[in-house]
């Protein structure tokens, strides 16, 4: 008698609880690396808001106020009569969860204050939830 090629039932059983634990063990480590990651992505961005931020007040003699916001780095804003922009090459990015930068000017740590309230959107928080700021 010749015998059937194949996977008995056993076999593919075992496979599936090696994928299963595979996945257990490495898929939480990987999706804890994506919040690390945005975290890094906002300070990146606040990084570089805050150096356009630096040339519009070189050019203009004062930061933006709150009202005009990030977008005077796109727009000339009335008053600013010196202004030398757009001072992004690209339009204004929201933070990594998808929500937009906030902007004091003046600021309460210094002269201007920016930030993002993290991945829960709440003042506050720790870890990936922690606000991320320039201070």
């Amino acid at each position: 008698m010749r015998r059937r090629g194949g996977f008995t039932l056993l076999e593919l059983l075992v496979v599936v609880a090696i994928i299963g634990l595979l996945a257990g063990y490495v898929g939480p480590k990987y999706f804890g690396q994506i919040g690390k990651a945005e975290v890094k992505t906002a300070r990146a961005q606040i990084d570089g808001l805050e150096k356009a931020l630096d040339t519009y007040r070189l050019d203009v003699g004062r930061y933006p106020s709150s009202e005009q916001g990030l977008n005077a780095l796109m727009a000339q804003p009335g008053g600013a009569v010196r202004w030398a922009g757009p001072y992004l090459k690209k339009a204004i990015p929201p933070d990594p969860w998808g929500r937009s930068y906030v902007y004091k000017s003046p600021g309460e740590h210094g002269e201007f204050d920016l930030y993002s309230y993290g991945r829960d959107g709440v003042a506050g928080g720790s870890g990936e939830d922690a606000d991320i700021t320039n201070w």
